[in-house]
């Protein structure tokens, strides 16, 4: 199972018109703890961004799954409710989860979460698809060296 945290990168970015403005974009990676995810994040970056930038905050993300498509440039969250059976009671319970599906827009999003949920045995509905300002997620590479880590 991923941790997902999202770390929010502040830089002086380049406009278009060649004007200088400090942004903050959020980042999201997959890491087993704060330190880790502040040096993954460090790391990932670095190559894109020239001058000085700041991790300004880290958080824990409640991402349960994500939906990858090379052809979109957006991140949709996307909120699905598990719809279970109580039985002692007999009413229905619906528990929320949460997804990342990447897409050109929302309808490709709305098709990439059935795509994904396909093989999903549990009864489900999509409760919401929002865009997030996510611009890139970076899942943990198994060959990729520890950050951080003793070497033995």
């Amino acid at each position: 199972m991923n941790n997902w945290f999202e770390c929010k990168v502040k830089y002086d970015k380049t406009l278009e018109n060649g004007m200088q403005k400090k942004v903050t974009e959020p980042y999201m990676v997959d890491a087993l703890s704060f330190t880790e995810a502040e040096a993954r994040i460090i790391k990932e970056i670095t190559p894109f961004i020239s001058g000085d930038f700041s991790v300004a905050n880290i958080k824990r993300a409640n991402i349960s799954e994500l939906f990858f498509d090379e052809t979109g440039d957006r991140w949709y969250k996307c909120k699905v409710n598990f719809i279970t059976l109580d039985e002692k009671s007999g009413m229905e319970k619906k528990t929320a989860s949460y997804m990342l599906a990447q897409a050109a827009d929302l309808p490709q999003a709305l098709e990439n979460l059935i795509e994904g949920m396909k093989g999903t045995m549990a009864d489900y509905e999509i409760a919401s698809i929002t865009e997030t300002a996510i611009m890139d997620i970076y899942p943990y590479a198994v060959d990729e060296e520890p950050v951080d880590r003793p070497k033995e």
